[in-house]
């Protein structure tokens, strides 16, 4: 027996020596085809390539796909535990060849692999074609050697392959596998075709013409081919048993299941256990994915899956959640082939956790409150729509639920009363919006969001996607089209583009559709769920309904990651340095810089925050993985997560974890650990480095520190380092002596400064210009007066040269007016202290001031000083002085 895990690496391994590249399994939400709702097929990651639109540096690929089909036309949910086959969570084995390879070599390879290298049976093994695709059955019977009764021909689309209405599209040729006749069923095309003895294995599509219209078709240049084999079917083949479920990968995953609930396998409780295996696949994978359970699109698909899943497991008797506890079997089963499972244990085992205990109180109730509702009711009546709006809209309970648990009593729910309800819902929510200004102009988002849905993110996963456009707003109204050079918002299905909140600035980027360019300047949240694009229609017209390639400026992301990350090392250094009074306050993450504000009452100092950025940038070397998990708040801030200043929180929330702490209380514990919705780095080394630049006040008790990260952070530090290596150059010292050298020169400076006002006193005091006196002394009204204009004095030395003109004259008044280069004049008067009786300094420089054009002036009744813009009348100023003197 094969294991699943040798199987595929077999599978893998022998395309690879046949000259194909082994290409990982893309991601469950297609970034390239935005009609599909989850990658279903293998060669979704590869349309492109087919379409010539894209080219790989290879032209054979082979690949082992994860798949899910629960939801649109491939919807295999209800299902899923009751047939031996359907999954909502498979893996498709396939080579692809890219205008290489046909027909011939791809029967080739198929035969040789399940004949020789799976060692199957060719007696067991027969094929269908197209009905008029000679060439392939002639290859059959040349290659594989089967004759006309096992090459069966079938005239339907079961047959032929198309990826929509127009595009590439060819005959197929399947491989089925006889069980034998002790099991019911006939060959394919047959009346009993139905039966399970003759199971499909392997499905080759030959990629051989385009479909131009529903009339036109025609050869494909270079044909292509695309193949796909069910791993759990072909397992279930070469492991010699009939049904998936019994296959070594599900019967670890039932083993798990079984000994959580101490429920065995057989009997009615099978199914239960078959549900909660396959689904725990798909919504962890999911998960991994970037897919989180909410109300709509494909977080819609994922809480159906998981709540299927946790239903069966209450059938089962599990009394606690039971789902996360069954991660670790799906990692040791699956981890290896598929990595991403185990770098997102965490998030998956949180996340399944919080949603079936959240999904358990909800049942609960909701059973409760149905049970009275329905009391009265008996099989063939139904539930009024009313009440089962009520339940979903007041009590959280599902309309699937309520159909779910109402089924096995025979009643049904009035749908068209139900859908009324939530309409009206929708039109009372919408007049709410009703009003002037900024409301009336948001009310054009409700609009849209009633008219489009919700926009996925795929942001925390990718930054490129395909996505269809849904709606256009220009000038504040939806239009059709958005011609080249108009200004445009635009709504998408999907997109990659994180938009603003959080303090995180929105992404900006490209739009690219079939003859169109959108140069993405902004994107912004919108009404409830809306990503809006704001930008520019640079060249061609956008339509609605176009696809669309959408594109992130990378570097851009890049940068505005790293200093998101940064600002959580930073919010926890500022903790463990300054105390954990500090709270973030604000935040802006851009990026060119971060800027952070917190509470505290007083101004850092320079070794706090050296003390900050080192610890910051210890966790920034430690190059830890960045990891998020999903919990609800009171999880969250019970583990010691720390909510963010203005953000609004749902019941379920993303838990950002980063560094280990190396001191301290928490060292060897996570070292920072928030609530965030934003973009953040893969791990911390890719911040690179971590630089506060400026720190200060905004408000009382909250400071704002900026800083920079990775490369801003560098060129910045370099050009400090230049422009001190400049001034050292200046000063003719070593870089290293700077320091010392400038203190030297300042000090200088300082003793050259006291040196010269001095010198200016003394010549002030010795001449100058004033009155009537040739040396500015003279004899007013019985006082000894000193009045001079000086040139070159700083106003603050006005004051000692007053004191030493005092001491000069013994008693008496002096006064003094410097003039300043740029005109202006500042007045000293100073009175001795046996005159003060009769005279007051503030009074005469009050007269002073006016005349040199200043306004009023202060000072004691001794010594008093003003000033004012017209030093060309000093003169007049001492005159006004000596008129007030001269009584």
């Amino acid at each position: 027996m094969s294991s699943v895990n040798d199987i595929r690496s077999t599978f893998l391994d022998y395309f690879r020596k046949n000259g194909h590249e082994i290409v990982s399994s893309s991601s469950l939400v297609p970034k390239n085809d935005p009609t599909l709702m989850f990658t279903n097929a293998g060669m979704v990651q590869f349309k492109n390539v087919f379409t010539g639109l894209e080219t790989r540096p290879y032209s054979r690929a082979t690949t082992a796909q994860k798949c899910v089909r629960a939801g649109g036309k491939h919807n295999d949910l209800d299902n899923v535990g009751y047939t031996a086959r359907h999954h909502t969570f498979f893996e498709m084995l396939g080579n692809f060849s890219f205008g290489d390879y046909f027909k011939e070599t791809a029967i080739e390879l198929a035969w040789n692999l399940v004949t020789k290298e799976f060692g199957l049976d060719a007696k067991r093994l027969l094929v269908t074609v197209y009905h008029t695709d000679d060439d392939a059955a002639n290859f059959w019977k040349k290659i594989a050697g089967l004759s006309d009764d096992r090459i069966i021909r079938i005239p339907t689309s079961d047959n032929f392959w198309a990826m929509g209405d127009t595009g590439p599209c060819g005959p197929c040729s399947e491989i089925f596998y006889d069980h034998g006749d002790h099991i019911a069923g006939g060959p394919p095309g047959s009346p009993d075709e139905d039966g399970d003895r003759f199971i499909e294995i392997w499905n080759l599509v030959f990629m051989q013409f385009e479909q131009l219209t529903p009339e036109e078709r025609v050869n494909l240049p270079r044909p292509s081919i695309d193949t796909g084999m069910g791993l759990e079917r072909v397992a279930a083949v070469l492991q010699g048993v009939h049904d998936n479920y019994d296959i070594d990968l599900f019967r670890a995953l039932i083993r798990a299941s079984v000994e959580a609930t101490g429920v065995k396998a057989e009997g009615k409780q099978a199914a239960s256990h078959k549900v909660i295996a396959d689904h725990l696949r798909s919504a962890s994978f999911l998960i991994a994915d970037g897919v989180l359970p909410s109300n709509e699109g494909r977080g819609y698909v994922l809480r159906r899956i998981m709540r299927r899943a946790m239903r069966h497991a209450q059938l089962l008797g599990a009394e606690e959640p039971l789902m996360w506890r069954l991660v670790p079997a799906l990692v040791r089963e699956m981890g290896q082939a598929y990595p991403e499972l185990v770098r997102g244990e965490a998030l998956i085992t949180e996340t399944l956790k919080l949603e079936e205990t959240r999904f358990r109180k909800t049942l609960s109730r909701g059973l409760n409150l149905l049970s009275d509702a329905t009391s009265s009711l008996v099989e063939g009546d139904r539930l009024d729509g009313e009440t089962a709006f009520k339940l979903y809209d007041t009590y959280g309970f599902p309309l699937d639920l309520t159909q779910d648990a109402l089924r096995q009593r025979g009643i049904s729910v009035d749908i068209e009363t139900f859908n009324a309800a939530m309409e009206r819902q929708k039109a009372e929510a919408r007049a709410s919006w009703s009003g002037s200004g900024e409301a009336a102009t948001e009310a054009i988002w409700f609009s849209v969001k009633d008219k489009v849905g919700s926009t996925e993110f795929l942001g925390y996963e990718t930054e490129e996607a395909e996505g269809v456009i849904a709606a256009l707003v220009r000038d504040g109204a939806m239009v059709d089209a958005a011609a080249e050079g108009e200004a445009v918002a635009v709504v998408t299905n999907q997109t990659p583009f994180y938009a603003e909140s959080g303090g995180q600035v929105g992404d900006t980027g490209t739009m690219e559709g079939e003859g169109f360019t959108i140069a993405v300047e902004n994107t912004q949240k919108r009404g409830e769920g809306l990503f809006v694009h704001s930008g520019k229609v640079v060249k061609g017209t956008a339509k609605v309904g176009q696809a669309v390639a959408l594109k992130v400026d990378h570097e851009r992301r890049t940068q505005i990651r790293a200093n998101h990350s940064a600002t959580h090392l930073l919010h926890e250094a500022l903790r463990e340095v300054l105390g954990t009074h500090v709270a973030q306050k604000g935040s802006l993450v851009a990026p060119e810089r971060l800027r952070f504000d917190f509470s505290h009452p007083k101004p850092i100092s320079e070794a706090e925050l050296a003390e900050i950025e080192e610890r910051a940038n210890e966790i920034v070397l430690q190059n830890a993985p960045i990891n998020t998990r999903l919990m609800s708040v009171d999880d969250a801030i019970a583990e010691g997560a720390m909510a963010l200043f203005g953000e609004k929180y749902g019941e379920e929330v993303r838990v950002v974890s980063m560094g280990t702490a190396v001191r301290g209380e928490k060292a060897g514990k996570t070292f920072s650990l928030e609530l965030c919705g934003g973009t953040h780095a893969r791990s911390t080394g890719d911040i690179g480095l971590v630089h506060v630049v400026t720190e200060g006040a905004v408000a009382a008790g909250v400071r704002r520190i900026e800083a920079l990260t990775g490369a801003a952070a560098r060129e910045y530090l370099e050009e400090q380092e230049n422009r001190l290596k400049q001034a050292a150059a200046v000063l003719k010292v070593a870089p290293a002596d700077v320091v010392s050298r400038l203190e030297a020169l300042v000090e200088e400076r300082k003793k050259l400064e006291r040196e010269l006002a001095d010198a200016r006193r003394k010549l002030a005091l010795g001449g100058g210009t004033a009155g009537s006196a040739s040396d500015g002394q003279e004899t007013v009204n019985g006082v000894s007066f000193m009045g001079r204009v000086v040139e070159g004095i700083a106003p603050k030395d006005l004051k000692p040269l007053a004191d030493d003109g005092k001491r000069a004259l013994g008693s008496g008044v002096v006064v003094f007016v410097g003039t300043s280069e740029d005109g202006k004049a500042s007045v000293v008067v100073g009175i001795t202290e046996d005159l003060t009786g009769r005279f007051s300094a503030v009074d005469l420089v009050r007269a002073a001031s006016e005349a040199i054009g200043g306004k009023g002036g202060g000072g004691r009744p001794d010594m008093a000083q003003a000033g004012g813009p017209d030093g060309s009348k000093a003169a007049a100023a001492i005159d006004a002085v000596k008129a007030m003197l001269a009584g």
